[in-house]
């Protein structure tokens, strides 16, 4: 597979799971009936999870 289209894939699903969160955090905010922005502890946890994700898609090739 060439650079662009690894490039243009990687885009589609992260808009896709982008589109996904925001779906779940707005169907949250509604089962709760508050408003739908989380909390800063919320907001760590996600950006420590996303990190390890990116750790581990960038060590995929490396044995």
């Amino acid at each position: 597979m060439n650079k662009s289209r690894t490039i243009l894939f990687g885009a589609l699903i992260g808009a896709v799971t982008g589109l996904v969160a925001a779906l779940l955090l707005t169907r949250r905010a509604e089962r709760n009936e508050r408003e739908t922005a989380i909390t800063t502890g919320e907001g760590m946890k996600l950006g420590v999870l996303v990190f390890g994700l990116l750790r581990a898609i960038a060590s995929l090739g490396d044995d």
